[in-house]
């Protein structure tokens, strides 16, 4: 992964390949992340949007380049938030524990900071998740580790947020509100956001770019641009009753108020 990129672009991927085994996951891939937008990447079961999110933070190997734009002098911060965390439910550790976890020298079982608690705090309540600080790992719902994860990422500061369908295991109400909290720390706190979604309508409101990808990218652009039905025919086939285009927003407007139907397929 380089470090150069236009200054309207966070991300660029060019032809980048992937191989797994026997296994092409990703061919000839080149798109771009323009910087401070929401960037969503969507595509079938076993298109290979995780790989690609896996190869821009280094942990697959692949052909091809990803620049990553620098920011000044040192390369760009990333954050990264997870579909799940892999933890035993047992384990006997706190959200505020998890949070000062990588943060102090000492052990944990001499406790926290203060220092350490007042930012673990701070960012917990950035993510309307400061009534979580004291219960068990193991106790969460699916939608309170998620903001817990995205507490976690934003500890980076980051200039580049990376996320693996965060809206997995989170109800459509919950999904919903994830989705407009992440709009607003990202208008907030100016970093671009890239993520992989399964969900075409949450990406039709919040998105302002998508790439549609299977093995290749199909088209990428505006939501209301590259969501129609040529593109979701070739992206899903028989199965692109996923959005009606017609649902869509107007080209040119702001993608964050359209209506679209929930994605049930993907």
């Amino acid at each position: 992964m380089s470090e150069a990129t236009p200054a309207a672009t966070a991300v660029s991927f060019e032809r980048v390949s992937v191989i797994l085994g026997r296994n092409t996951v990703l061919e000839d891939v080149s798109a771009r992340v323009p910087r401070g937008g929401c960037t969503a990447v969507v595509g079938p079961n076993g298109a290979g949007k995780t790989t690609l999110l896996l190869a821009l933070l280094g942990q697959v190997r692949h052909r091809g380049e990803i620049r990553v734009a620098r920011s000044g002098a040192r390369a760009a911060r990333i954050g990264y938030v997870p579909q799940r965390l892999t933890f035993d439910p047992g384990l006997p550790m706190t959200v505020r524990e998890l949070m000062v976890l990588g943060r102090q020298r000492r052990p944990l079982w001499l406790g926290a900071r203060a220092a350490s608690r007042d930012r673990a705090r701070g960012l917990l309540a950035a993510v309307r998740a400061e009534a979580l600080e004291s219960r068990a790992l193991g106790a969460l719902s699916g939608g309170e580790m998620q903001r817990v994860l995205l507490a976690l990422a934003l500890q980076q500061d980051p200039e580049l947020l990376v996320l693996d369908e965060v809206e997995a295991g989170v109800d459509f109400h919950g999904e919903i509100l994830f989705c407009e909290l992440l709009e607003t720390l990202r208008r907030a706190r100016g970093f671009t956001q890239l993520m992989v979604s399964h969900d075409l309508s949450t990406v039709s409101h919040h998105a302002t770019h998508v790439i549609c990808l299977n093995r290749r990218v199909v088209a990428e652009g505006p939501p209301t641009r590259v969501l129609d039905d040529e593109n979701l025919t070739a992206l899903f086939g028989v199965h692109r009753g996923l959005v009606d285009p017609r649902a869509l927003p107007p080209a040119g407007s702001h993608p964050d108020h359209a209506p679209g139907a929930r994605d049930e397929h993907a």
